[in-house]
């Protein structure tokens, strides 16, 4: 009987055996229908615009404060097509009849 090199715990012929397996195993998990795991890593744009959002969410957040402590105007977050991470707002007055 061979010996093992110090650190490998299964002779070559058991781990081609052991790899066959989990191949065969793999595609048969990946062929049934309806298997919705992924088993690929994360999207990274969806990540990095997950990351983006939670950050301008602190940024309009931060803004939001900074408006209502130093200003004696009312404001609110809203997307803006121009960049503003928050808007001012007019009340409306009812004219006196």
């Amino acid at each position: 009987m061979a010996t093992n090199p110090p650190g490998q715990a299964f002779p070559n012929k058991a781990r081609v055996a052991i790899l066959a397996e989990l191949e065969k195993e793999r595609r048969r998990l990946m062929s049934t229908p309806g298997a919705s795991i992924s088993l690929s890593r994360p999207n990274l744009k969806e990540f990095r615009d997950n990351a983006e959002q939670q950050h301008i969410a602190a940024q309009q957040k931060a803004a939001l404060q900074h408006a209502h402590t130093h200003s004696s105007g009312f404001f609110i977050t809203q997307d803006s097509s121009f960049g503003n991470l928050i808007l001012p707002v007019i009340p409306r007055l009812e004219p006196e009849s």
